[in-house]
């Protein structure tokens, strides 16, 4: 065991697998499994705890965890007195950001917020929930939902906040969005202390660096080719995909080697551009981190 190491909290849950994955790209190799609390990893300097995302800025901020990921909107739910290293542009099945709604039923007479006055409002995210309503300057009773939350209008409430991330569930339960209390992305957090220890720190850095840049080649893709150096500019002229390339010259006379990063949805269509503008060589290569 390592005599340096940070305590980590991660997601449990439905964000569990899109973390690990992410922690596969970034070159940690966690195993374990819903019922692991601490799961293994390859890297002695990581202690790691699965815990539900809503608890882990709490852990953080009273020192229990150095550092963890989580929603920000459970950091804004929580209030909790954190540093924010680095958002990181996941979710459990999009890149999307998930959003925190106003909800009420297709054929509810509610159409704004100010409609909501006097009325019943349920949520799993009360104190979010109440700042909002309070900066919109309306009064409303808002209670704590245990999970389920879409049921529970309009026969026990009026309106429910919820999470969404496709909007999927709210469609098939009939539901209509009022209004889009924020949006929210996982987010490196770490204790204020923890950022006083200079190694933490430094080790801290190191992993919001390679998350990052494991999500940065998230749909990208490298190509390479050899091109003759006359043809160079006119290519470059033609295909504005291929931004910033890296040019070398080749051991043979009048010839330069182009490296590039694309967007790999465009690599099918850019190849056959290439050939017909003159490269040669072509390749494509997969990309596991991309850091700027």
């Amino acid at each position: 065991m390592s005599e340096k190491f940070l305590n980590l909290g991660l997601p449990s849950g439905s964000l569990m697998d899109s973390t690990f994955a992410l922690f596969e790209s970034a070159g940690f190799s966690i195993a374990g499994n819903k019922r692991s609390y601490r799961p293994a990893c390859d890297d002695p300097e990581l202690h790691i705890s699965l815990l539900r995302a809503q608890e882990i800025s709490r852990y953080v901020e009273n020192g229990h965890l150095d550092a963890g990921i989580t929603g920000r909107d459970w950091v804004v739910e929580n209030a909790s007195k954190v540093t924010e290293l680095a958002v990181l542009p996941f979710s459990k099945a999009t890149s999307r950001p998930t959003r925190w709604v106003l909800v009420v039923p297709e054929n509810s007479p509610i159409r704004e917020v100010k409609d909501l006055a006097g009325k019943r409002v349920a949520t799993e995210a009360v104190g979010l929930t109440r700042r909002f309503f309070e900066e919109q300057g309306v009064s409303v009773d808002v209670e704590f939902s245990w999970g389920a939350t879409e049921v529970k209008v309009p026969d026990l409430v009026d309106a429910i906040v919820d999470i969404t991330e496709t909007g999927s569930s709210l469609r098939a339960n009939k539901l209509r969005i009022v209004a889009t209390l924020m949006e929210s992305f996982p987010v490196l957090i770490a204790n204020t202390a923890t950022l006083a220890d200079e190694w933490k720190k430094r080790k801290l850095d190191k992993v919001a660096l390679l998350l990052q840049g494991a999500l940065n080649a998230r749909g990208m893709a490298g190509l390479k080719m050899n091109l003759p150096k006359e043809k160079l500019q006119f290519l470059l002229e033609q295909l504005p995909a291929l931004r910033n390339p890296t040019i070398s010259p080749l051991a043979q006379e009048g010839w330069v080697a182009v490296e590039t990063i694309v967007e790999e949805k465009v690599v099918r269509e850019l190849i056959p551009q290439l050939k017909t503008l003159g490269a040669e060589g072509i390749i494509e290569y997969p990309l596991k981190k991309v850091v700027y």
